[in-house]
């Protein structure tokens, strides 16, 4: 039997039993107690330290529990045998290379990702949301449907025949907490091996996570009525990710012919479909909105998404998808178990604010809103700036600057960042190599911009070109 030598610090404020549970410990784990070794009886090790044997009890309980020694009836308390026990000492905490660095902070940020959020309707949504939660609706804190509650998708299927033109029914709808898990969704209903074809440029978030899927992702270029669809006939692709309304990040509107094509593409083969990314179709500043792919649709060929992202506010967090009816048959039988990723009480909240009007209502107030802030960055961009043109302005939240100087992209955005003006590059949006003859061109968001901050950063801008 071994002897426990250890002092007690009679001022440290931490009990005596913990001070004798952490010097064995220690001791076993720097390997001073080895493997079998007996430790001495609680009464022995209590006479021997002149304090309660209690105490000792106390200590030997917590080493027992953890492992470290064990206790073998008639014969006393031992050292247990611990693999790759290893005693390591602090270091100072280092600092990863992945941690991110705070953002830089810019003052004025054209970025085409944000939203004007002082307009939101804070009263109304917090009044529907306490009527909500008073009403002592049991059922919501209950798993929903998979495909999102049924009230919320009647009204999404109204709202979208009526301001998109798109035909579907509640049973179509899949409610997701945001595009990129609807995305996730769809791979499963489509399955692996599939080429997709992209316009290039595009929304790189979309080319990422097809990429991610393992998927064959073509670039497809485009002229001025969208995507190509003879090199989209080259490419042997089985999926099509277009965005028709307003095409992210050139603008482009597509015309019904160019639809037409689209379309007949996809009814060539069975397997093929056009997914049809509708982000930001509510705001059009020129002419009549424009009806979806979706609505010219007659052969089942389209999957339709959306979102309230920028109709109402990043953080909502609810998009929607529309399968055709052929898809929405393998949806049941590859994906019943895939539960809704969004709230039953966020979805009955956004139900009421879009049944009740007060969606339209917030619609029409952005739609003045952006429309004044548009008008004011064309009107700057033509009083201040040189030497450059303007594409993609009668919709959407952002348009695009081309500058036809001899500076480049990567020249531009670092002056003006250093002038405390945060720009966004176009060739960040292309697929592998820039075109021919390219010229630095930059995306131009306005939305959470006031328009005197608007005026302020295109001043500062110019004189950075």
């Amino acid at each position: 039997m071994i002897d426990l030598v250890m002092e007690f610090d009679a001022h440290g404020g931490r009990h005596l039993y913990e001070q004798i549970y952490d010097h064995i410990k220690e001791e076993i784990r720097k390997g001073n107690l080895l493997c079998g070794e007996r430790l001495p009886s609680t009464r022995m090790l209590a006479d021997y330290l002149q304090v309660s044997r209690s105490t000792v009890d106390m200590a030997y309980e917590q080493l027992l529990s953890e492992g470290y020694i064990e206790s073998r009836p008639y014969k006393g308390f031992f050292v247990c045998k611990i693999e790759e026990l290893y005693h390591f000492k602090a270091a100072a905490p280092q600092k990863s290379e992945y941690v991110r660095q705070s953002p830089r902070r810019f003052l004025y940020d054209f970025s085409p990702n944000v939203v004007e959020l002082g307009s939101f309707p804070f009263g109304t949504w917090k009044k529907i949301t306490k009527e909500t939660l008073i009403d002592d609706r049991k059922e919501m804190f209950a798993l929903g449907h998979p495909q999102g509650d049924m009230d919320l998708r009647i009204s999404i299927s109204h709202y979208l025949h009526t301001s998109r033109g798109v035909n579907c029914t509640p049973e179509q709808i899949i409610v997701g907490a945001g595009n990129d898990y609807l995305l996730l969704l769809l791979e499963k209903i489509l399955g692996r091996n599939i080429c997709v074809a992209l316009e290039n440029p595009t929304y790189k978030r979309a080319y990422r996570i097809f990429h991610s899927f393992g998927y064959h992702v073509k670039a497809i270029p485009m002229d001025e009525n969208g995507m190509r669809v003879d090199a989209l006939y080259e490419s042997e692709a089985d999926l099509a990710y277009v965005m028709p309304s307003h095409q992210f990040p050139t603008g482009i509107i597509m015309p019904i012919g160019r639809r037409m094509e689209l379309l007949r593409w996809a009814a060539r083969e069975e397997q093929r479909y056009l997914i049809e990314d509708d982000y930001d179709s509510e705001f059009r500043y020129r002419g009549k909105p424009i009806p979806s792919l979706q609505a010219s649709d007659h052969e089942d060929k389209v999957i339709y998404i959306g979102t309230f992202s920028k109709a109402i506010a990043p953080a909502i967090r609810i998009s929607y998808m529309v399968l055709p009816q052929r898809l929405l048959a393998r949806y049941w039988e590859r994906c019943p178990f895939f539960s809704s990723t969004v709230s039953r009480i966020d979805q009955s909240v956004l139900n009421v604010f879009i049944r009740d009007g007060a969606f339209e209502r917030h619609l029409n107030k952005m739609r003045k809103i952006y429309k004044s802030r548009h008008d004011t960055l064309l009107a700057c961009c033509r009083k201040y700036l040189k030497d450059v043109t303007i594409s993609g302005e009668n919709g959407g939240l952002h348009m695009i600057m081309h500058c036809h100087g001899d500076q480049t992209e990567e020249e531009l955005l670092r002056l003006a960042g250093e002038k405390g003006v945060r720009l966004y590059g176009m060739s960040d949006t292309y697929i592998g190599r820039l075109p021919e003859n390219w010229q630095p061109a930059l995306i131009l968001g306005y939305a959470g911009l006031k328009e005197s901050e608007i005026e302020t950063g295109i001043r500062i801008l110019s004189d950075c070109i």
